[in-house]
């Protein structure tokens, strides 16, 4: 008989523990829901993006003509931009741009590789440009590696005819005191740039 009551004692002790665990996980999940709806509500009432993208291409143009240093026209149809040249605290200054193929056909940047021998191993590549400085009467080349790779953009396969391809150059900085320079690259005509210190 003892036995009997023990055992009954026992599943109604379980029981009840089980029932406790439930009531209190329930509890704990359905917790929170005044900020679950805030939240909801801030979504829901969120303008909804365009699905073209339009907003975000609109910031994107906008900011990349807010950023242009420089803009210049070769005669064949080539457009060069630059959107920034920053000095780097390793004591080189980068520019990047963006250059637009108007030629009627594939550009393949040949004439912008240079004409030093050593640069002929970078193909159509932005190697040959140069930073002038005016005031200092000096002239600096596109940065290289020990096997003669420039720090520099390379347009593998050229840029269609329409498009527009990024670009970047690395040069040795000028004095501190050099603000203004010149790039120059190809036959087009010098891009008149001012230097950033760099974030």
């Amino acid at each position: 008989m003892k036995f009997r009551y023990t055992m009954k004692g026992r599943m109604a002790l379980t029981t009840v523990t089980i029932a406790t665990g439930l009531v209190l996980t329930v509890a704990g999940c359905g917790g929170g829901g005044s900020d679950d709806k805030s939240s909801n509500s801030e979504s829901s009432s969120a303008p909804s993006k365009k699905p073209d993208g339009g907003d975000d291409k609109q910031e994107a143009e906008a900011s990349a003509t807010d950023s242009v240093l420089a803009e210049v026209k070769g005669e064949d149809g080539l457009t060069l931009m630059v959107s920034s040249a920053n000095r780097d605290a390793g004591g080189f200054v980068t520019v990047e741009g963006t250059v637009t193929n108007n030629t009627g056909g594939r550009w393949m940047a040949v004439e912008w590789r240079g004409d030093e021998r050593e640069l002929a191993k970078n193909g159509g590549s932005v190697a040959g440009a140069s930073l002038i400085d005016q005031a200092g009467k000096k002239k600096y080349l596109v940065l290289r590696d020990t096997s003669g790779r420039c720090l520099c953009t390379q347009f593998s396969g050229g840029v269609r005819d329409g498009e527009s391809a990024q670009w970047f150059a690395q040069f040795p900085a000028p004095p501190e005191g050099t603000t203004q320079v010149d790039f120059l690259v190809g036959s087009m005509p010098p891009a008149t740039i001012e230097l950033s210190d760099g974030e």
